[in-house]
């Protein structure tokens, strides 16, 4: 290993010969090495775990709990969202049927009604939407908060080196999840 490092200052300055970019290659492949070299390698007894944040967040019990409470808190607003959707849709069916027998002030004041009655249930859908984020993710935060500490705990009391969240691909072998929202359950 050491000769390894007694050619590193020669490859540098035969990089220097070659311009800043292949210089700063170099040097990065140096450091690179250097910290390869240095890492110790101990995969082979580390126990790691995977734990699916989605999957909580839909199944645990205080998550569907959340999840009811939030959609209890706000079934009013919804329902007159979709009371004024209805009246909306009825009064434009009805100016379609009316359009051809009204005078053009008439079409003009009715389409202008009807804009007006749009842009308003747009905005309050907006509104709603955004009410309903911000409390579900005040409601999801603390959840998220238990998941971890659960989470922490099995790590302590199992003997894991490592727990991952929402990887891309996992061997079913290490996905702890049904461990932390049973944490949660209790």
């Amino acid at each position: 290993m050491m000769a390894d490092f007694a050619l590193k200052p020669f490859v540098l300055a035969r990089a220097l010969q070659a311009g800043p970019a292949r210089a700063m290659l170099a040097w990065l492949a140096v450091l690179l090495a250097a910290v390869l070299a240095a890492a110790p390698v101990h995969a082979q007894g580390t126990k790691i775990g995977f734990v699916n944040t989605e999957r909580i967040l839909r199944d645990s019990a205080p998550a569907k709990a959340a999840q009811a409470k939030i959609e209890s808190e706000f079934k009013r607003r919804d329902d007159e969202l979709q009371r004024l959707a209805a009246s909306l849709r009825s009064q434009a069916e009805k100016y379609d049927k009316d359009a051809p027998v009204l005078s053009e002030s008439d079409r003009q004041k009715r389409q202008r009604e009807l804009s007006n009655l749009d842009t308003d249930l747009q905005r309050k859908r907006r509104e709603f939407q955004e009410d309903f984020n911000r409390r579900r993710n005040e409601e999801f935060t603390g959840i998220v908060e238990k998941a971890n500490a659960a989470i922490k705990n099995i790590a302590e009391q199992e003997g894991y080196d490592l727990i991952v969240q929402d990887a891309v691909t996992v061997s079913p072998r290490v996905d702890i999840t049904e461990k932390v929202i049973q944490a949660l359950g209790r």
